[in-house]
């Protein structure tokens, strides 16, 4: 009876798992700070778990209904008139959330001379229709050039290299009337709703600014802030710099963006052609000094390095820290392919794009902050178990032994009861026991002997 427990001692680890997230990050009193907090009826922490660890159930609320397995206390409707509150400031509590994981937990895992990082960069959020959509949108897709409808995903997330915590997003809508296909809706401006709706029409450097004063606000810091050429304007640059940050971006090739090189002002292929560029096998192919700014120009450092997929092409970064060494640039600039790798986890794996059909642009933001929760949840099972899986193994893990645990369960319990009640009835000895429980189990089939024993058998 003893192994039996032992056997399934792992399992309600698992199942537990969203619990201890819960409880060690305090997650109910942060969406309570929130305004995540119950008119009547229902918690709402208890709908945020289930809507959490309902990706790795494998059925959507919907078929949960249908087949019978909904098991909950609450109706669909306060589950959709939770995603669909006004109320909640989702931006706000992912960004708490990051700030008490990365403060509490990964900075005491991490040498503090480790160079930790906030990423920014935008995702395609796409919709198949957004005439009945709030705020949907023609955006344009960096990745193949071309317009598509849905929401530009502008995305800041913190990193030391190791992990990466996303820490909050915006759904961007396109900032001309002229591109927007959904219904746009009146708010107060005063509201959080109406600050909300107005943030997703902002242009998206502006947006990220916001983004980047949120966290800060939370506790949030990091040593340099990492974006690509889409955001790499001197005005952003300059900006972060005056909130005590580092920028390490790549340039745009624009001749209209401008550098002050030895009392000119050129644009960064002007800057190129005019210097000798290293040869042979080096890091880098240029490296010079200049200022980047208008109005309060800062020093920076541009180096140029070529380009792995063309040979014959370079690319360009900048960096406010010219204490850094060359190659310092380039490796701390490496963290941010992180933040690709968590779009792709997000839509392949977390269900971030197929999940949620809802109409409100509330219950979308809401989607988008708790699939960045689920995303947090898997990276810190991650790290705190020195876990050498990948994010994405680990997900199937943890599908996969959701799927077995309803039935492994049932039938430990049933033969607990079954056992108890042997040994107080019949007053059996634990030898007796014993040989009653390995006589009854060589008589059990082999899908239920190894249900039992699924250690042993793994093993």
């Amino acid at each position: 009876m003893s192994s039996i427990l032992q056997n399934h001692f792992d399992e309600n680890n698992l199942i537990d798992c969203v619990q201890r997230f819960f409880s060690k990050h305090h997650v109910g009193k942060l969406l309570a700070k929130c305004n995540g907090m119950k008119e009547k009826g229902i918690s709402p922490v208890s709908l945020l778990r289930y809507k959490l660890s309902n990706i790795f159930v494998g059925r959507s609320m919907y078929m949960q209904q249908r087949t019978g397995s909904f098991k909950e206390d609450f109706s669909k409707n306060t589950f959709y008139r939770f995603l669909n509150s006004a109320k909640t400031n989702w931006l706000r509590f992912t960004s708490l959330l990051a700030a008490d994981i990365v403060n509490n937990d990964i900075r005491d895992l991490t040498n503090q001379e480790r160079k930790n990082v906030f990423i920014i960069d935008d995702s395609l959020f796409n919709r198949t229709s957004c005439k009945k959509t709030e705020l949907g949108s023609k955006v344009f897709d960096h990745t193949d050039m071309h317009f598509k409808k849905g929401f530009r995903m502008l995305t800041l997330s913190w990193s030391d290299g190791n992990t990466l915590i996303p820490v909050n997003s915006c759904l961007l809508a396109s900032a001309k009337d002229t591109n927007i296909i959904g219904p746009v809706k009146d708010f107060d401006h005063r509201t959080l709703a109406g600050k909300r709706r107005k943030l997703a029409q902002t242009k998206a450097p502006e947006a990220m600014m916001t983004l980047l004063d949120t966290a800060l606000s939370t506790g949030l810091n990091a040593d340099y802030v990492l974006f690509d050429s889409w955001f790499s304007n001197p005005a952003q640059i300059t900006a972060i710099h005056s909130k005590c940050m580092d920028v390490i971006a790549m340039i745009k090739k624009s001749s209209r963006i401008k550098y002050s090189y030895y009392g000119e002002q050129l644009n960064i292929k002007e800057i190129y052609s005019r210097n000798k560029k290293r040869r042979g096998r080096s890091k880098y192919l240029l490296s010079v000094d200049g200022m980047v700014g208008k109005e309060n120009p800062i020093p920076a450092k541009i180096v140029c390095v070529r380009n792995k997929a063309n040979r014959k092409d370079w690319l360009a970064f900048i960096c406010t820290d010219t204490t850094l060494s060359e190659k310092e640039i380039i490796r701390i600039y490496g963290k941010r392919w992180q933040i690709e790798v968590f779009f792709k986890t997000c839509k392949s794996m977390l269900n971030l794009i197929g999940e949620c059909h809802s109409l409100s642009y509330d219950a979308l933001t809401a989607h988008v902050a708790i699939v960045f929760t689920r995303y947090t949840l898997l990276a810190m099972e991650q790290r705190q178990n020195e876990d050498q899986r990948t994010l994405g193994e680990l997900f199937f893990f943890l599908v996969d032994e959701m799927a077995d645990i309803t039935f492994s369960r049932s039938l430990g319990i049933l033969m607990n009861a079954f056992m108890a009640s042997l040994q107080e009835i019949l007053k059996l000895s634990d030898e007796q026991l014993a040989a009653f429980t390995a006589d009854f189990e060589a008589r059990l089939p082999e899908y239920l002997r190894t249900a039992l024993h699924s250690k042993a058998v793994a093993a």
